[in-house]
């Protein structure tokens, strides 16, 4: 019992993460209907943004997060405007392309700036955790989780509760009709992408508190978020915080089996993806498109 609640803690806080990495591409996808493979190097752009503020002024990582939020959500305001908003109707193929194109400059300037080596941010309190009988939390986990939680949980007000969020949905839901009652389609298509990508900017600021990052770090992270919107559906931030937790546990409980490490976690979790694709395309709870 005990190895099991600590593997459902272990799944939980690496959920997390995944939460925090998803949420963004999941909000990108289903208004633009952009599948953003640029999403993992804008993920790894807050790691090293994260990295420079803390090894240059010693600013505590947590402090750093609004400062990627906002970096990311100007430098994705600015591609959208200026590089993707010319294609926006054009096939999803040339998006694809687009998007990709996008992944490989921005790899390829941090690969200029930074180098490939290997970058790691370490706190004082790195590596500490909380002791509850056989469970150890990581408090730096622990953090990252609420984190997450809480920019799920702002996203979600953003997008209900605010005059934009309320025009972001309504392009989504039908461009054309929202384009005829007044709302500026260039402009509200360059906030959810700076939304997005400011998501993007928050979660690769909790990696790099997690492992070190290296320029082509965030690749995973781009197909493990389709992952995870695909699991708990699209069109909900709920539905990508269920999908997020669920990708965690699912690729703890995988990698715990002996002898099968990260490529059996991969290889269920991607079969799982499968599968929900054939029983339930929506996902677990998301919308019907």
């Amino acid at each position: 019992m005990g190895n099991f609640a600590q593997l459902v803690i272990l799944g939980l806080l690496a959920g997390g993460v995944y939460v925090a990495v998803g949420v963004g591409f999941g909000l990108v996808w289903g208004v633009l209907n952009i599948v953003n493979l640029s999403h993992g190097a804008l993920v790894i752009v807050g790691a090293y943004i994260t990295w420079q503020l803390f090894t240059a002024f010693h600013l505590d990582p947590f402090l750093t997060l609004p400062v990627d939020a906002l970096i990311l959500f100007a430098l994705g305001y600015a591609i959208q405007r200026g590089v993707i908003n010319r294609v926006i109707r054009a096939p999803l193929l040339f998006t694809f392309l687009l998007t990709f194109g996008i992944n490989l400059i921005v790899i390829n300037v941090l690969l200029l700036l930074f180098k490939s080596d290997f970058r790691s941010v370490t706190p004082s309190y790195s590596g500490s955790g909380i002791e509850l009988g056989p469970v150890v939390v990581s408090y730096t986990r622990l953090a990252a989780l609420a984190v997450a939680i809480l920019l799920a949980a702002g996203l979600a007000f953003v997008l209900n509760r605010t005059r934009t969020g309320l025009a972001i949905q309504a392009v989504g839901a039908d461009r054309d009709a929202a384009q005829l009652v007044g709302i500026d389609l260039r402009h509200t298509y360059a906030l959810t992408f700076a939304i997005g990508a400011a998501c993007a900017g928050v979660a690769g600021g909790l990696i790099s508190l997690i492992q070190a990052v290296t320029p082509t770090a965030g690749e995973p992270y781009t197909l493990q978020a389709f992952v995870v919107v695909i699991l708990g559906g699209l069109g909900r931030v709920s539905a990508t915080v269920l999908g997020g937790l669920l990708f965690g546990l699912i690729e703890v409980f995988a990698q715990s089996i002996p002898g099968s490490g990260s490529v059996y976690a991969n290889a269920i979790a991607f079969g799982l993806l499968v599968l929900v694709l054939v029983v339930r395309p929506q996902g677990l709870i998301g919308r019907l498109r």
